[in-house]
């Protein structure tokens, strides 16, 4: 009786292949370079694994045995599937695939960088689908990135997980804003705030983002023993430049943010007197998408939309 081996040797089963293929021990030995009392070896191994001669005399050269013949399209398929393995990815080719790419963003990223992302991905690869999730403290990025139920997160927090990989984007000047029209704003130039009048005035701020993360803003300001006098909280970003265009309201942000909204709700920015550093954005992948033609493709795209918006870019 027949013994199934621990493990299958793939150069056993090409041997067995070309064995039924050629019927011929000289003519395999010949085509895989190898002695043909190696090849003789092989095939006695064979036999002893399948119990079955495979190969007997026939009236003109060998022939297979019935179970031999029948081995034959399994033993193609095997090594057909092996070779699937191991055969590197066909190229992505934008303009023909149909994929769904899912990025995650919190609503602080300026829109005039997520319009050019937009653009240039449906530019580029017309039959994709694009999804933009929503970031907040409920969710749990790092196993959506591993699960791969996300691609791509882009953001701007302090120390992002290390076992990720980052690229960065853009960095972003941290500038304030205030209805122009308010009595602060009509006495007082650009860059005129003083510090006292910036921690006293009544800010507008978004809500924790992160569990046990502030936010760039009042983290550098605890690390200065310094707080600002916030009196409205939003989980929504992108309604607060509306707040501030109809209150007393004073908001911290990027400098691409706030000019948005600065020509379109008449507001005023202003330098802040405090020397924050710049907003650093940056997009964060996981390892099993690294390699991913595809996803290289993603990130190359989000790159050059970052250096489209800024002149210039970081790899």
């Amino acid at each position: 009786m027949s013994r199934l081996p621990d493990h299958l040797d793939i150069h056993l089963i090409r041997i067995l292949y070309l064995l039924l293929c050629e019927k011929n021990v000289s003519r395999v030995a010949l085509k895989l370079n190898q002695p043909q009392p190696s090849i003789s070896a092989s095939l006695r191994k064979l036999r002893e694994l399948t119990g079955d001669p495979l190969l007997v005399r026939g009236a003109r050269g060998m022939v297979p045995t019935q179970h031999g013949e029948s081995l034959l399209k399994p033993a193609k398929r095997i090594l057909d599937e092996t070779e699937r393995l191991f055969v590197p990815k066909t190229a992505f080719v934008p303009q023909d695939e149909e994929r769904t790419f899912h990025i995650a963003a919190p609503d602080y990223m300026n829109t005039p960088f997520f319009t050019e992302v937009i653009a240039r991905l449906r530019r580029e690869s017309p039959r994709s689908r694009i999804v933009i999730h929503a970031l907040g403290p409920e969710t749990d990025y790092v196993r959506l990135l591993s699960d791969g139920e996300l691609d791509l997160v882009i953001a701007n927090w302090d120390e992002p997980p290390p076992h990720l990989h980052l690229s960065k984007l853009f960095d972003d000047p941290i500038v304030c804003l205030m209805r122009a029209d308010c009595a602060y704003a009509k006495r007082t130039a650009r860059d005129a705030m003083s510090i006292e009048d910036y921690l006293s005035l009544p800010h507008a701020a978004p809500s924790q983002i992160l569990p046990g993360y502030h936010g760039t803003i009042d983290t550098f300001l605890e690390k200065q023993n310094l707080r600002r006098n916030v009196v409205v909280e939003s989980a929504h970003f992108r309604m607060l430049p509306h707040m501030v265009a109809h209150t007393d309201l004073v908001l911290t942000a990027g400098q691409q943010f706030a000019s948005y909204y600065e020509k379109l709700l008449s507001l005023k920015s202003y330098v802040v007197p405090v020397k924050f550093p710049p907003l650093r954005f940056y997009q964060l992948w996981h390892e099993r998408v690294h390699q991913a033609t595809e996803h290289k493709w993603l990130r190359a795209q989000i790159s050059a939309a970052a250096k489209m918006m800024t002149g210039s870019g970081h790899s």
